[in-house]
């Protein structure tokens, strides 16, 4: 990686690494109609976070179509290993868990906040509580200097 300067770094940018958690977020927010959480939603919600928080076992973290297995090889191949590609899946578990806590729980305002990520990565990680954006550097840090 090359910072601003053009010198290598030993990290992954932030924005890139935001990217990929949005976009394996955005394979696991469906898109309904703005509203809080019912309780089927919240026990589907918790099944999410439990997927990603422990991708180990025979299926994938986000379901077993073609749309989730390419997000999953997208994952392992920025990752590259399977401990980072597990704390990817958890950086996701802990992003969702914020972006749940600041939209009260309202899908339609977690989907807009996932597409804007996409969008301004930057400023969608400057919105993360301070604990996951600590987490998001670190892991940044481990996956660049894996690369190196």
């Amino acid at each position: 990686m090359f910072d601003t300067m053009g010198r290598k770094t030993g990290t992954l940018p932030k924005a890139a690494l935001v990217a990929l958690v949005s976009v394996v977020l955005l394979g696991t927010v469906t898109p309904i109609h703005a509203q809080g959480l019912d309780p089927a939603s919240a026990a589907a919600l918790a099944e999410t976070l439990k997927a990603l928080a422990n991708p180990n076992g025979g299926s994938l973290p986000l379901g077993t179509d073609a749309a989730a297995a390419e997000i999953d090889r997208q994952v392992k191949s920025i990752a590259g290993s399977p401990q980072l590609t597990q704390e990817v899946y958890s950086l996701a578990a802990r992003v969702l868990a914020d972006l749940v806590q600041s939209t009260g729980g309202d899908v339609r305002k977690l989907s807009d906040a996932l597409e804007r990520a996409r969008s301004d990565p930057e400023g969608f990680a400057a919105t993360l509580s301070p604990p996951t954006l600590q987490q998001l550097r670190e892991l940044s840090d481990k996956i660049g200097g894996a690369k190196r």
